[in-house]
């Protein structure tokens, strides 16, 4: 058994169906007998949508509120991934 360190982030996991095949490569990597982490970056451009629209609505963005509005794409992207291995996880 070996712990394995899994980075998603971008294109990988910039829809719903890019989004299970990450999950179906998580859990065959588990069903191996690995130890998972996955650290998980927003989908797609959100990250850039998200700086352009704090730019667009602020000139002083401050560094709280932006640390919060760029993580909610992480955060995003962290549910939807639980979720499809959770469906794994009830379909086998």
């Amino acid at each position: 058994m070996a712990l394995v360190v899994h980075k998603y982030g971008g294109t990988s996991v910039s829809d719903a169906d890019r989004i299970r095949s990450v999950a179906d490569y998580i859990g065959r990597a588990r069903r191996r007998g690995d130890d998972v982490v996955v650290a998980i970056s927003a989908m797609g451009k959100t990250t850039d949508v998200l700086d352009r629209l704090a730019a667009d609505v602020s000139t002083s963005r401050p560094g709280r509120e932006m640390d919060l509005l760029l993580s909610s794409g992480e955060r995003i992207s962290m549910a939807l991934l639980t979720m499809a291995l959770t469906d794994l996880v009830h379909d086998s």
